[in-house]
């Protein structure tokens, strides 16, 4: 039942995000498109809800209560980039705004940018973390709950990946074709691509 809500959520957050910027954009209704894009925490909310039922209930905290509270922390941490990102976009193709922008490709713009999204990363870990512990508190139940304090650890992992991609970018820069310094493509509008007809 779990997964099947998570499935839904994740449906639900895609065709509530596009039915909002559609209203905002295309149909004009700047205000009713924003209240559409309102309701996206609440399916966060149902979901929280529907796994503390069924933990409530007597489920053992198995793998699906863990991946349902992952879900909720990285849509937190990336659900407004996400919501942003499309309305560029949005705003690109139907108001006459700006090309979006892509992410800096190279040097330490690029840096900065794989930074920004460790930030993100780390967030949604966080609060996967803060929920899980939340799942193993009210299981109450060291027996039942094994698997909620695996995911933790998972996100521990996931921690430590971000960092190190990071890490990374900012130690060995990513240059540009040729070996030139410099921070190429980074913050440049999104160019059509050249499809050679």
């Amino acid at each position: 039942m779990v997964v099947t809500l998570i499935i839904v959520c994740e449906v639900g957050f895609w065709v509530l995000l596009a039915a909002g910027l559609a209203l905002r954009y295309p149909a004009r209704r700047p205000r009713l498109g924003a209240a559409v894009l309102l309701c996206e925490p609440l399916l966060e909310l149902v979901l929280l809800a529907a796994t503390a039922v069924d933990l409530r209930r007597g489920a053992e905290g198995n793998w699906t209560h863990g991946l349902a509270a992952v879900y909720v922390g990285f849509t937190v941490a990336y659900g407004h980039y996400a919501v942003r990102w499309a309305d560029g976009h949005f705003a690109h193709r139907f108001a006459g705004g700006p090309p979006p922008v892509r992410p800096p490709k190279y040097g330490m713009a690029r840096a900065v940018h794989e930074w920004k999204m460790c930030a993100r990363s780390v967030l949604g870990a966080l609060v996967a973390m803060a929920l899980l512990q939340g799942a193993v508190w009210y299981v109450g139940d060291a027996g039942r709950s094994e698997s909620l304090v695996d995911w933790q650890r998972k996100m521990l992992f996931v921690i430590g990946i971000s960092l190190v991609i990071a890490a990374g970018y900012t130690v060995w820069p990513k240059r540009p074709p040729g070996g030139a310094a410099g921070d190429g493509a980074g913050g440049r509008p999104a160019e059509p691509e050249r499809t050679g007809r």
